[in-house]
């Protein structure tokens, strides 16, 4: 005889699950929130693509270094020696100064390269030390300068004047 396996009624039924019937506690709900925001940045494409597998790290200016130095190379660049400091003058009245920088020369390439710590200055900082330097067309900043300063020395002539003559006696 064969045994039977009884009949059993219909398998209970429950309502399908779903995010919207259980409430989430607020902590739980800003961690996923937090994480959420913190992936959305690492997709290389769209929904559905694949993620970066590690952030892009800063490339180092080593090896473009080494690629202006090969193409210097090329150009037959010579160091000259001796240079004490380098200006390079604006049209606005501003100067570019380097103090004791490496500077390289291809004269028939006409190319000249300065490398070193560059300062962004004005003319008047410079004053005493580039006039030898100052060229025709700086003529014009110069004579600006000249003008400030005489304008600045008769403001104080004149208040030095106004109120002088009290200070001296009369002898």
């Amino acid at each position: 005889l064969k045994a039977r396996r009884p009949k059993t009624a219909a398998p209970r039924r429950y309502p399908p699950f779903s995010a919207a019937t259980m409430a989430i506690p607020a902590e739980v709900q800003a961690a996923r929130d937090k994480l959420k925001a913190r992936f959305e940045n690492v997709r290389t494409g769209g929904k559905g693509t694949a993620r970066r597998t590690k952030i892009a790290k800063h490339q180092n200016h080593t090896a473009d270094d080494k690629q202006m130095q090969a193409q210097l190379k090329r150009l037959g660049v010579n160091a000259i020696p001796g240079i004490e400091e380098v200006n390079m003058f604006n049209e606005d009245g501003s100067v570019i100064h380097f103090a004791t920088p490496k500077v390289q020369a291809a004269v028939a390439a006409n190319t000249f390269v300065v490398a070193g710590h560059g300062e962004s200055k004005r003319l008047e900082e410079l004053l005493p030390g580039i006039i030898n330097q100052l060229g025709p067309d700086n003529l014009v900043n110069l004579r600006r300068i000249a003008e400030n300063m005489g304008a600045a020395a008769g403001a104080r002539g004149a208040a030095a004047g106004a109120g002088g003559g009290d200070d001296i006696p009369h002898v």
